[in-house]
């Protein structure tokens, strides 16, 4: 294994002609930019749950084990929406391992065992992280095309709904 990590082309040599449905709205080049960094973020969150969801030790480990596949369940299934959106706007999405590691915002989720607390601060970052990419862009997303934008704003309410779950464990009431 070598210590650096080339990130491939993020096309095939050539390009499929448009036919039949594939004549709509084609989107722009930053819509398709906005995209791909979202959903890098998507798929790393549910490497990151499971990454967890494997290795959780301590208090309350059951109920954090199941809550944790739910994550990586919104975070799946969000990632294939958001990758068949592109497709369906003739973008390339690209969720190739050497891409996810490149160009992800999520922090490195640590090796080994966690404990249940430690996971949950590691957790919930990396889910407001994967929201904050939805928010960053979601203003350029909804004028470029307001369909992706209602996507978003699905995935952004069922992460922050994760995102409350998870940390309510290690909360105190005020």
């Amino acid at each position: 294994m070598t210590d650096t990590v080339t990130v491939p082309e993020p096309h095939g040599s050539e390009d499929t002609r448009r036919e039949n449905a594939e004549r709509g709205f084609v989107a722009p080049e930053s819509l398709t930019k906005n995209l791909q960094n979202v959903l890098v973020d998507f798929i790393a969150l549910s490497l990151v749950a499971k990454q967890a969801h494997w290795n959780i030790v301590g208090t309350n480990f059951r109920d954090l084990h199941l809550n944790l596949d739910e994550v990586t369940t919104v975070a799946r299934n969000g990632s294939d929406a958001l990758a068949e959106r592109m497709r369906a706007l003739h973008g390339s999405p690209d969720g190739r391992p050497a891409v996810i590691a490149a160009q992800t915002d999520l922090a490195t989720f640590p090796a080994g065992e966690i404990t249940t607390h430690d996971a949950i601060d590691h957790v919930v970052d990396a889910i407001e992280t994967t929201v904050g990419s939805m928010r960053t862009c979601h203003d350029e997303v909804d004028s470029a095309d307001p369909t992706t934008a209602d996507l978003f704003h699905e995935y952004i309410a069922q992460l922050e709904q994760q995102a409350w779950f998870i940390s309510a464990e290690t909360r105190r009431p005020s």
